[in-house]
């Protein structure tokens, strides 16, 4: 399957995120974007926040432009739920969930996400 072709592409964002949920808990991994400075941050009119995906294929998607250096990044469930949800949580980011080209994802607070993926 092309990566244009990917079924979450031409769904809502509630959709994709329950879809993102699904993929996350089936196969214990979240995705991020990053760099050589760390992880990409997305910033909307009133937070920041950083992206996540339930494959390295649409986090790939995001991966243009001013991004266009960045690289999939796989963080286990495990690790996501002890150390990335507090750690977002103390610095007061939020997660933007399956945004895809031209369309955000749901904003969700770290500890709403982590309800939805035990």
């Amino acid at each position: 399957m092309a990566l244009d072709e990917h079924p979450l592409l031409n769904v809502s964002a509630a959709l994709r995120l329950q879809e993102t949920v699904a993929g996350i808990k089936e196969n214990q991994k979240v995705w991020i974007l990053k760099d050589t400075d760390g992880c990409v941050m997305l910033s909307t009119e009133d937070e920041d926040g950083v992206p996540v995906w339930p494959d390295a294929g649409l986090a790939l998607l995001w991966a243009t432009e001013d991004w266009s250096q960045c690289e999939p990044m796989e963080i286990s469930l495990e690790d996501w739920l002890k150390k990335w949800t507090p750690g977002l949580m103390q610095d007061e980011l939020c997660v933007m969930v399956c945004p895809v080209p031209g369309e955000d994802g749901e904003v969700l607070e770290p500890d709403e996400l982590a309800e939805k993926l035990m």
